[in-house]
């Protein structure tokens, strides 16, 4: 494998990056399979930690009764998130179709070992949650091999820790990080779901980017 990425190369990580999509209704029954999903996890763990303490670990899920009892509790979490908001913002937010946990044949949870490396870790001497932003990098290099393979991937965070980590005998000392919906689709949107729906508009790249010191273009 050379260092110097082709301009075809290139242009298919950018691909992967701008198509990627959070994907709730669209997965077909169609099995994952077992070296697809193991690319994937590889890629995931291939993914930058710092002081190379790789604190993550991966839980597949494919019994539908452990499906069902997550399904269960992100019903009842789903139904205080809808409280929450008022008005028109209630009324949308009932209409958004938040997860695939059942009809995806593969769920996915993520999870963060604080304690892997021991109590004092190269670079989290200063900023203690390096190893929490450690595991989303692998998050998202999965999302983005998944991509690359044709897979469609869901992040669930409405769901409730505790009733998380009891279903999946997830240890207390033990933090789940994404719980993850994945498998073939239909098809890919265009553009990201919620803007469609009219929830959010994505930002203006400009609007986000400052020089030298906060606020200052």
């Amino acid at each position: 494998m050379g260092d110097a990425f082709t301009e075809s190369e290139r242009d298919a990580l950018y691909k992967a990056i701008f198509s990627r999509r959070d994907v709730r209704g669209q997965f077909r029954p169609d099995p994952v399979p077992d070296d697809v999903l193991r690319r994937i996890l590889l890629a995931a763990h291939h993914a930058p930690s710092v002081g190379f303490m790789q604190p993550w670990n991966f839980i597949v899920v494919t019994d539908p009764a452990v499906k069902a009892r997550i399904h269960a509790d992100f019903a009842t979490a789903n139904d205080e998130a809808a409280a929450l908001f008022e008005g028109e913002r209630r009324s949308l937010y009932s209409r958004l179709k938040l997860e695939g946990i059942r009809d995806a044949p593969v769920n996915l949870c993520v999870t963060c070992d604080r304690e892997r490396s021991g109590p004092v870790v190269l670079g989290r001497t200063h900023m203690p949650a390096m190893d929490l932003y450690s595991c989303v990098c692998a998050v998202q290099n999965l999302w983005l091999a998944a991509r690359a393979e044709e897979l469609g991937v869901g992040w669930v965070s409405i769901l409730h820790e505790e009733a998380l980590k009891a279903a999946l005998g997830i240890p207390e000392r033990i933090v789940p990080i994404a719980y993850l919906c994945l498998g073939r689709v239909s098809h890919f949107e265009p553009v990201p779901d919620l803007e469609t729906k009219g929830w959010r508009q994505r930002l203006d790249l400009d609007d986000l980017v400052f020089r030298d010191r906060w606020d200052q273009r």
